[in-house]
């Protein structure tokens, strides 16, 4: 039985990705996955060109794979993802252990590929963007659990200065929302309880309707809520600038749509978001997060942030402090700016110390760990309605999932569950949606007492 080895870097849209890849060769050549990689057949590197030297590490990792292909002349190699968009025929050039190079977009490919270098004995290179083919050449979706990811869109068509994304997944294409509705359909037929709609810029999302015409996120929200036994539904990555009333509407009238969102602002000062070319400014990003609050009192709200930023000074920076204050983030992903090679930012003169960088990255940082700290302890004593989702990590009949605001939950079913319940085996319990006493907030979890189960139990 031939065996595969995936080595992901980057977002969930890549997780999603190398979760393809596995399907598609499974279905083509039967290669089941294994996490031992010296026991593959066929090694694969799906890339994020996101962040600083990520071609850098994109070549140790294959320096360090290289002894495995020296030992085995018939393994395969291949890298995917932005960096091998980015890099092309120049990646299997510099890397000679690589048989096959392919971009987000042509995953589908993988196959055909396959069997071209095993033909020629040559490097198969595809990095082209065939719109939404990709979709049309996925096998049937498959769900590993109770919640499943579900791309939705591939693209961006924002160009922000500092980012590579637009260069590297090409352009924003929305799939059909028949084919959608298909795929949330198969993931709830066989479990699902929670999906987590994925795109670059997932609320630009404008998938074509039978009727010819469009369907935005806001109404695709509304029709995933019909599925009787979908009972969570969150999305990620949002831009403020597309970040509609009907979207801001549906967090007041849904509440299947969880309350949570990760909206990335990057930063609090118009000059530098001007720079960015983000197309918003503070104050309206503000107004939208005070809309939403209104909308859906609670909500969690986290972002992104780019710290030193070419040209950011200290009053930029303290603007970034100030609108973390008014916007009560309670958690964020926050990196030192790095130029990515052909964006425009990279033409900018990177002007801000390296120490000073390291140190607003620090405060920021360290910011926003206060507020979470202060949100988690504001949820002990409340009920929240968790879906369970796997044994908690230190085992012993407990068990964890996540609540509506996205925080872990750990909990022992024999503290508070109910006559026959108590006696089910931790296994029954996953994909349970259960009302949960918060009773402890740890630095990266909450614990919490079983209150009842928020739903009754098949028969």
């Amino acid at each position: 039985m031939a065996k595969l080895y995936i080595k992901t870097f980057g977002c969930q849209m890549n997780e999603y990705d190398s979760s393809k890849m596995a399907d598609v060769l499974k279905a083509s050549h039967g290669y089941e996955l294994t996490a031992d990689p010296e026991a593959a057949d066929l090694l694969l590197l799906n890339t994020c060109s996101v962040r600083e030297k990520a071609q850098e590490k994109v070549f140790s990792e294959l320096g360090r794979w290289k002894e495995w292909k020296a030992a085995r002349a018939d393994r395969l190699i291949g890298v995917g993802g932005c960096v091998a968009s980015q890099e092309g025929e120049a990646l299997a050039a510099r890397a000679k252990i690589v048989d096959v190079v392919f971009g987000p977009q042509t995953l589908h490919r993988l196959p055909e590929l396959l069997e071209e270098t095993r033909r020629t004995r040559r490097p198969a290179v595809d990095v082209s963007f065939p719109e939404i083919e990709k979709f049309d050449r996925l096998p049937e979706p498959r769900a590993e659990g109770p919640t499943a990811f579900v791309s939705i869109m591939e693209g961006c068509s924002k160009y922000c200065s500092f980012c590579i994304v637009p260069y590297t997944r090409g352009e924003e294409v929305s799939r059909p929302l028949d084919d959608v509705l298909a795929e949330v359909d198969s993931l709830v037929a066989q479990g699902v309880r929670e999906v987590t709609l994925l795109g670059q810029n997932v609320n630009a999302y404008r998938g074509k309707m039978a009727d010819g015409g469009e369907c935005d996120l806001a109404l695709l929200i509304h029709l995933l809520a019909r599925f009787e036994t979908l009972g969570r539904i969150r999305f990620t990555t949002s831009h403020p600038a597309e970040f509609g009333d009907a979207l801001i509407e549906a967090y007041a009238v849904e509440p299947k749509l969880a309350g949570y969102l990760h909206l990335p602002v990057q930063s609090g000062s118009d000059r530098i978001l001007g720079m960015m070319k983000r197309g918003y400014t503070r104050a309206q990003y503000l107004d939208k997060i005070r809309r939403l609050r209104a909308a859906r009192p609670g909500l969690a709200l986290s972002s992104d942030f780019i710290v030193g930023f070419p040209g950011e000074t200290e009053a930029d920076f303290e603007q970034t402090l100030q609108l973390i204050e008014e916007a009560r983030f309670d958690s964020a992903f926050s990196f030192i700016y790095s130029p990515r090679p052909g964006t425009p930012a990279a033409n900018l003169r990177d002007n801000v110390p390296e120490a000073v960088k390291h140190e607003r990255l620090a405060r920021l940082q360290a910011r926003i760990r206060s507020l979470g700290a202060d949100y988690a302890r504001r949820l002990v004593g409340t009920v929240q309605r968790v879906l369970v989702e796997k044994p908690a990590v230190k085992g012993g009949g407990r068990l964890a999932g996540r609540t509506a605001c996205n925080r872990w939950v750990n909990f022992d079913i024999a503290d508070g569950a109910p006559g026959p319940l108590s006696r089910d085996p931790p296994e029954a319990w996953i994909g349970r949606f259960v009302d949960l006493e918060i009773t402890e907030a740890l630095p990266n979890s909450l614990r919490g007492r079983l209150v009842q189960l928020a739903e009754p139990l098949a028969a």
